[in-house]
């Protein structure tokens, strides 16, 4: 039990029977965040905690608000925390016929999650210090080689949430267990027919582009997508008019099914 194994960091938190709370010592955010820290590390070091990514995520309880405390980003899921993150759908149009071509990644097979998954052409966490359009763009030039002013037609188009419980052993979620509470911020960046995108940050295997057809097709009858990017595909398919009442049995529980999490 994960919150037993913090009883014995009482400087940072009080555990009891019902719950885990941060030591009400700590009065700011920068204590909270060194001490709260400070045992995670020790839990990582002793390898309670998988995955480590040395960076920062902002404890709250909604995006709007200001965190309490910031935590690393492989322990949120332990604390059953709500995590943000950027994902973009890009797609070029087919000269002529119009038709719609997306953008489809291979995750590097060293990667932490899912590794050798497929994956829509760019995605990232979404840290404390960034406004999510700054990240689309920073996520752009690091995965994919887009350049800033290419990147920056991107289109925030809503956002998909989920609660999933994950298991010990899942590789899916490099090893760690707990809850993932994530809201993800959707964006459409249509591209220009002769861009090819190139991989600047060794987590890419490769990239291919694909008709969408075939995308909704892996999506409906295969695992080969990262478990995540299922659902921002899945929106994207819904709001281009891919997946329609006619075509869909079940197509209002699948759209309300799109932010089945807290989406806050």
């Amino acid at each position: 039990d994960f919150a037993r194994k913090l009883e014995p960091f009482d400087d940072a938190f009080v555990v009891s029977a019902t719950d885990v709370r941060v030591s009400s010592g700590l009065r700011t955010v920068g204590e909270r965040t060194k001490a709260v820290g400070r045992a995670l590390e020790q839990l990582r070091d002793r390898g309670e905690i998988s995955g480590w990514r040395d960076e920062l995520y902002p404890v709250k309880a909604s995006f709007g608000e200001d965190p309490c405390l910031l935590i690393e980003r492989a322990a949120a899921p332990y604390f059953g925390l709500k995590a943000y993150g950027v994902h973009i759908c890009a797609y070029v149009r087919e000269e002529g016929s119009g038709k719609e071509k997306m953008w489809v990644a291979r995750r590097s097979r060293t990667k932490q999650t899912s590794p050798g998954k497929l994956d829509h052409l760019v995605a990232g966490g979404q840290p404390y210090d960034l406004t999510p359009f700054a990240n689309v763009v920073k996520e752009c030039q690091e995965e994919a080689g887009i350049p800033e002013e290419l990147a920056a037609r991107a289109k925030a188009v809503g956002a998909v949430s989920y609660d999933y419980l994950v298991e010990e052993g899942d590789a899916a979620w490099g090893g760690a267990t707990g809850l993932k509470r994530d809201v993800l911020f959707c964006y459409d960046l249509e591209l220009p027919a002769d861009f090819t995108p190139v991989n600047n940050d060794g987590e890419v295997e490769e990239f291919m582009l694909w008709p969408v057809s075939r995308v909704a097709e892996a999506v409906l009858t295969t695992d080969e997508f990262k478990m995540n990017c299922n659902l921002v595909l899945i929106d994207f398919l819904v709001r281009h008019g891919h997946i329609t009442p006619e075509n869909c049995e079940g197509y209002l529980s699948l759209v309300a099914g799109l932010r089945a999490g807290e989406c806050s």
